[in-house]
């Protein structure tokens, strides 16, 4: 068969992948009347567990800890979450869906008939962290754009649009089109899902399984699935699991740049003399207090997380391994602490400018995304300044080592 189901007869079982566009009704729909109808001995369903745990539990958003996020350096990962689940609310807006109610609705069809149902889907940190991981600088640049873009995206989604997202030749050009523009991005959050979505499928219980996911995934999980039944893949999923390390030489490169400026600093008062160690001092933490704090200002930050970014940046700008973002939003998270009001509308707040700078914890995120930005523009423009103060006196001794 072909569309939004696929009947895999593979080894002697039976595997029925129903594959769904997240916010609509005629997925669900489907999704009952093929549990209904099959009673199969298990329904795996694309979730992993802390976003199951968020459906069984709604009001889990008020318990989020904003400082907790910052601390662990999951500020750009919390966001990428929040912006991803806002797009799909206000796409299921239109047609009066929520983003997962099919999935939940295949939970309450196996609970009523009493079927055992398995979680196959990968952690969203995992795939998150993964996607920021392994893309390059640019690629990390092209991402960010593309959340932003998406997060004030205002355009209606009509039902008619939403069902055509599970037709093949849809899904076929939406998947070339993301793989063009962000190749790693494709990889992890589809090509790896793929595998990792049929490992699991294979590994659940039972003659007869019912495959809940998203219609993109069909293809590809259907392709692995027959590659294990009939090419004896292995079904570990170890590999795909864990955050790559940074390799040696990326570890040593986060660390040129630091050196770099040190290095010029130094030079500026062997070569030069003290006045020119001490201006060349004075440009780099000019250039980082100033941008980084202009960038918690212009976020609405409370002016003591303006003023900490103004005093971390130039030292953070030093050091790969922490950055001024998380000093100057842990301040603002203490000094505007969030209420439960905004944790109840943090999701629609997401979507316009207004809710940026209405909701404490999106404002939290805000001063963390400025001042950071503003400490990366303050470095690359303070580079060119000290450099700019040590020409004349490195042309000069050259000059002397002519003569």
């Amino acid at each position: 068969m072909s569309g939004t189901k696929q009947v895999l007869e593979l080894n002697g079982r039976k595997i029925i992948l129903i594959g769904t566009a997240h916010v609509s009704k005629e997925s669900i729909e489907e999704v009952e009347k093929e549990i209904n109808d099959t009673k199969p001995d298990c329904v795996a369903i694309e979730l992993d567990q802390k976003r199951y745990d968020a459906m069984m539990d709604p009001e889990s958003w008020k318990k989020l800890d904003v400082i907790q996020v910052l601390k662990n350096k999951q500020g750009f990962l919390m966001l990428a979450n929040l912006v991803l689940g806002s797009f799909q609310r206000r796409m299921g807006q239109n047609v009066g869906v929520k983003p997962g109610d099919e999935m939940m609705a295949a939970i309450n069809c196996a609970k009523a008939l009493n079927i055992p149902f398995t979680l196959v889907d990968r952690p969203i940190q995992v795939t998150l962290r993964r996607a920021w991981a392994k893309n390059s600088f640019w690629g990390k640049c092209k991402l960010l754009a593309s959340l932003v873009a998406s997060a004030f995206d205002d355009e209606e989604i009509s039902e008619e649009q939403i069902e055509a997202l599970k037709k093949e030749n849809e899904m076929d050009t939406m998947m070339k089109e993301l793989s063009d523009y962000l190749p790693k991005v494709k990889e992890v959050l589809i090509d790896e899902r793929d595998i990792y979505l049929a490992s699991h499928i294979w590994e659940s219980k039972g003659d007869t399984v019912v495959a809940v996911l998203g219609a993109g995934h069909l293809p590809g999980v259907q392709a692995h699935l027959e590659k294990i039944a009939k090419e004896n893949v292995s079904t570990d999923t170890t590999e795909i699991e864990s955050i790559p390390k940074g390799s040696v030489g990326s570890k040593i490169a986060a660390w040129i740049i630091p050196v770099l400026i040190i290095a010029l600093i130094v030079l500026g008062f062997f070569m030069g003399n003290e006045k020119v160690g001490k201006d060349m001092i004075l440009d780099w933490v000019i250039w980082n207090a100033a941008l980084s704090g202009a960038g918690a200002l212009i976020a609405g930050g409370n002016p003591l997380a303006v003023l900490t970014a103004m005093v971390a940046s130039p030292i953070t700008s030093l050091n790969p391994l922490i950055g001024v973002g998380m000093f100057s939003g842990i301040v603002q998270a203490v000094m505007n602490k969030p209420k439960v009001s905004d944790m109840e509308t943090l999701q629609g707040d997401v979507s316009s400018l207004k809710g940026w700078y209405k909701n404490r914890v999106l404002r939290v995120f805000l001063v963390f995304i400025l001042s950071s930005l503003g400490s990366v523009a303050g470095t690359f423009i303070g580079i060119p300044t000290i450099v700019s103060e040590l020409t004349p006196h490195l042309k000069a001794w050259f000059e002397a080592l002519k003569k």
